[in-house]
């Protein structure tokens, strides 16, 4: 008998106590009385917060760019905090969101503008739902789904493949489809889903790629996806911002107009031209609600590495 006596890598063992701790959040805190998980989640936020490890301190830098600030301030580090108690919440939810009823989900959802999603959707016409991370939009996706409009969006493919898994089945015990982020066969499906009528849905404030789309940002260049304006383009469907805030024990949401596709130019220029107003109706939401948006990564161009930055395509 041969044993092996290798220690395993530590990316396995780091993926390992990844997958073992979202299995614990939905299979135990899920359970725990809502007051003590409160409690418990509002303290590791501020825990991490104190740490000032490296999700922090990007917070921070991308807070400076809202905030209009050359460097980090008392003001900064007290939003900071904030934001972390937001982050906090949201994983809090999503782990006791299946236990929410629709009572729950739908009654303490404030929505301004949710006509235009359903108007357009009855009239047959597909309808991209496109939100930054801010709020809770998992709990907004279940809402959609408890008025009627079960829709598809995108995952990021986790590791371990497992951790993956679990965020698949959780958004689909909600009444989502979910399509792993994989380029040409994901956005195909998701043209289908739109040229039938159908609602989709996606975050488009981070690139995840290396072709995203170069926009002016809090007065700086950012890189965004384009996917949602050249879903639009192509399909016809119609292009609807919407940013998400926690307001005490509610969730509230903001449907924003439209965003048409424009009558001139070719197609990189319309799409070009189609994201640049999504990033300005995210910049209006982010700054009337910072303490709401989740972004731990970096965004602006001037902040990645140096093989992504130049034009974005």
């Amino acid at each position: 008998m041969t044993v092996n006596l290798r220690a395993p890598a530590p990316a396995q063992v780091r993926d390992d106590v990844m997958d073992a701790a979202y299995a614990l959040g939905w299979g135990v805190v899920r359970k725990m009385p809502e007051g003590a998980a409160r409690l418990a989640f509002a303290a590791l936020a501020d825990r991490t917060w104190q740490r000032h490890g490296r999700g922090v301190r990007q917070l921070e830098r991308n807070l400076c760019r809202v905030l209009g600030k050359a460097e980090v301030d008392d003001e900064v580090r007290v939003l900071s905090r904030k934001v972390l108690r937001s982050y906090f919440r949201y994983w809090l939810e999503v782990f006791r969101l299946p236990e929410y009823d629709r009572e729950r989900i739908v009654g303490k959802m404030r929505v301004t503008g949710h006509e235009k999603i359903f108007e357009n959707l009855d009239a047959g016409r597909g309808v991209i739902l496109a939100l930054p991370h801010m709020g809770n939009y998992e709990h907004a996706g279940a809402w959609l789904v408890h008025q009627g409009h079960p829709f598809t969006t995108v995952a990021e493919r986790l590791r371990p493949e497992s951790l993956f898994d679990r965020f698949v089945a959780f958004r689909e015990s909600l009444g989502m489809e979910v399509l792993a982020h994989q380029g040409a066969s994901a956005y195909g499906r998701l043209a289908q889903r739109l040229r039938a009528g159908r609602p989709v849905c996606l975050v488009v404030d981070r690139d995840l790629t290396a072709g995203g789309v170069d926009v002016e940002f809090f007065g700086a260049t950012a890189r965004m996806p384009g996917v949602a304006a050249a879903l639009a383009t192509r399909t016809g469907a119609a292009l609807i911002p919407v940013t998400l805030w926690y307001e005490g024990e509610y969730w509230a949401a903001r449907v924003h107009e439209e965003i048409p596709v424009p009558g001139e130019g070719g197609g990189q220029e319309r799409i070009q031209a189609m994201t640049q107003e999504l990033a300005r109706v995210f910049e209006a939401g982010i700054r009337a609600h910072p303490e709401d948006w989740h972004m731990l990564q970096k965004v602006w161009v001037d902040d990645l590495p140096g093989a992504g930055r130049g034009a974005g395509r």
